[in-house]
């Protein structure tokens, strides 16, 4: 069970990444273009925000189930056990209470270039720290 739940994390992680780029990449676009924010640009973003937040779900599930998870925080001067049992889980929870601000920031404003703007920054900020605690190592 918890392998197959630790690859399921794993795998969805790929689409989560994707889709933080691409939406990143359109808000980015939009931000250079000057062009109007559309449900399209929402729709993009609201698909990342989702998929983030399924990882999450899927991410606390390996961690309760997971060798590597609770049981682990004993045995801080280990780096690796560190990076899975602490540093990755909070920071990734950091991130997507980032991009969570960024999709709330959105809908507060009317203007196009502050909609992309939230996006822009927050998604970004959110990908940065993702991609900053991946257990590399493990992933590959």
């Amino acid at each position: 069970m918890y392998h197959f739940i630790q690859k399921m994390h794993s795998g969805w992680a790929y689409l989560v990444l994707l889709l933080l780029i691409i939406a990143i990449i359109n808000a980015i676009m939009g931000l250079s273009s000057k062009k109007q924010f559309t449900d399209k640009d929402r729709k993009i973003g609201l698909f990342a925000l989702i998929a983030t937040h399924l990882q999450l779900v899927i991410g606390f599930v390996v961690y309760f189930v997971s060798p590597f998870g609770k049981a682990a925080l004993g045995q801080m001067s280990d780096a690796a056990l560190r990076l899975t049992s602490l540093e990755h889980p909070l920071i990734n929870i950091i991130a997507i209470a980032l991009i969570t601000i960024g999709w709330s920031k959105h809908k507060k404003t009317s203007d196009s270039t502050a909609k992309f703007k939230s996006f822009a920054i927050f998604y970004g900020l959110g990908l940065l720290l993702i991609l900053s605690r991946i257990p590399w190592k493990l992933w590959f």
